[in-house]
C-alpha cells in the first residue's frame, strides 16, 4: 500500500471513530440499532458509504462479546470438521487480493465493505481466492471441509467444480455443494463442527465459528483495519 493510501485510510478511520463511539454508547443504552445508525449518521452528515461501513462494523458491547466468544482462534481449528460459507469467505478474500481495505468489526470478525454479494461473478481473483482458502485449510490442519455455495449466484456450479478439482490434491476430506438455503444449512450443521463465516446472522445461531480470511491473513502477515473504540 502506498503512503498516500495509508494516509487516506487513516483519514477515513479518524472520520468514523467519533460516530462509531456514539453508536456504541447509544446501543449500550438500549436504543434500536437501525434508528441509532440513522440518527448518528445524519448528525455527522455521513455519506451512504460511511453509513454502510458503520452498519457492517459497529455493534453493541454485549453482541460483540457474545460473537467473539464463539469465534475459535486459528490455532484451535486443527482436527475440526469445518463447514464453510463459501461466497462469504471468498468475496472477502477477493477484497484483500485486490488491495481493498478490509475491517475487523467490533465482534472480532473480518468484513469487507463493498456490498457486492448479489452482483458477484467468478473472475481470476475468485479462483486465486479458492487456492488461498484451500491452502489455509491445509495449514490449519482441519479434518474435513464442507464448502457451501449459494446456487442462485452466477456460475456457482462451475465454481463448485473448480473447487472440487483444486481440493483433490489436499489430504483433508472435502465436499462442495450448492444450495438455495446456505444460511439454513450452515445453522443446521452448527453442532457438527465449526462454521466458517463472518455473517452475523449465522454466527448468532451457532456454537463455534471461525474466520478463515483472518487466518489466511495471519498466515501471510496481512493486517486488517479497525475503527477503534475510544472508550
Amino acid at each position: 500500500m502506498t503512503a498516500a493510501g495509508i494516509t487516506s485510510v487513516e483519514r477515513f478511520k479518524n472520520k468514523l471513530k467519533e460516530p462509531a463511539a456514539d453508536i456504541r454508547y447509544l446501543l449500550y443504552r438500549g436504543y434500536r440499532r437501525k434508528g441509532v445508525i440513522r440518527f448518528v449518521s445524519n448528525h455527522y452528515r455521513l455519506a451512504e458509504e460511511d453509513r454502510h461501513i458503520l452498519t457492517r462494523l459497529v455493534f453493541d458491547p454485549e453482541t460483540a462479546a457474545r460473537r467473539s466468544n464463539r469465534r475459535l482462534t486459528c490455532s484451535r481449528l486443527k482436527g475440526y470438521d469445518i463447514f464453510i460459507d463459501g461466497y462469504n469467505v471468498l468475496i472477502t478474500m477477493e477484497s484483500v487480493i485486490q488491495n481493498e481495505t478490509v475491517w475487523f468489526a467490533d465482534d472480532g470478525f473480518l468484513r469487507d465493505t463493498r456490498g457486492i454479494f448479489k452482483n458477484h461473478t467468478n473472475t481470476a481473483t475468485t479462483y486465486q481466492a479458492v487456492d488461498e482458502m484451500l491452502t489455509t485449510l491445509s495449514v490449519l490442519g482441519v479434518n474435513s471441509a464442507t464448502i457451501l455455495l449459494d446456487s442462485q449466484m452466477s456460475n456457482s456450479g462451475k465454481l463448485a467444480q473448480f473447487i472440487r478439482k483444486r481440493a483433490a490434491k489436499y489430504l483433508f476430506k472435502t465436499a462442495v455443494t450448492t444450495s438455495k438455503n446456505v444460511d439454513f444449512d450452515l445453522k443446521q450443521a452448527g453442532h457438527l463442527g465449526v462454521i466458517a463465516t463472518a455473517d452475523s446472522v449465522i454466527v448468532d445461531a451457532v456454537e463455534r465459528a471461525a474466520d478463515l480470511t483472518a487466518c489466511w491473513m495471519e498466515q501471510n502477515g496481512i493486517v486488517g483495519e479497525s475503527i477503534e473504540d475510544n472508550g
